[in-house]
């Protein structure tokens, strides 16, 4: 993954509204574990929930591995002061000029707005400060949720990936969705 001058512990702030996308901690390992132990939240994600701190503190420890390496384009998304998710660009691809995003949020916080409001703003980043011409994002067929934040975030359903994810000892149908730049010009 490549990300420019934005890589190498140089993951910047960035604020919407209501929250705050910042680099995850090592104070967040708490925060995290509280969703990401939830079998609810791991259902539409390639990862299982984690079963103990000791997971979360070793996906934490793979994070800021990653931003040291200049491999993690992450951040923690948090609201009233609390880490409530996560959200990031999965792939950049600086030949062709694109990402995907990917994001999870605790299910207390489901239904809000909130990683509509999340995923806006790393479009936003990814246009205006990468240069991106296309942004995409991913979901299995049946995460409705996901696919309302990728439609109400601008994106366009491209496509189904039939059985194209092979997760949880099951193939999985995933649906793509993508905003090019011109369409977040011209919206």
């Amino acid at each position: 993954m490549k990300g420019g001058k934005y890589m190498k512990n140089n993951v910047p702030i960035l604020k919407t509204e209501r929250l705050l996308l910042r680099p995850v901690t090592t104070q967040d390992i708490e925060a995290m574990f509280v969703y990401a132990s939830r079998d609810s939240v791991a259902r539409y994600v390639t990862w299982q929930a984690h079963t103990s701190i000791e997971d979360t503190k070793a996906f934490v420890t793979l994070i800021l591995s990653g931003y040291q390496q200049g491999n993690h384009l992450l951040w923690g998304i948090e609201y009233c002061g609390t880490l409530i998710g996560t959200i990031d660009f999965v792939t950049i691809n600086d030949t062709h000029k694109f990402a995907e995003i990917g994001y999870v949020l605790s299910e207390d916080y489901w239904n809000k707005g909130i990683t509509t409001e999340a995923t806006k703003k790393l479009i936003d980043f990814g246009f205006k400060e990468l240069n991106l011409v296309r942004i995409q994002a991913r979901c299995f067929e049946e995460n409705i949720g996901s696919q309302k934040v990728m439609e109400k975030s601008g994106m366009q359903f491209e496509g189904l990936l039939r059985k194209s994810m092979f997760v949880k000892e099951q193939y999985q149908n995933v649906k793509i969705y993508a905003i090019t730049d011109d369409d977040y010009r011209n919206p």
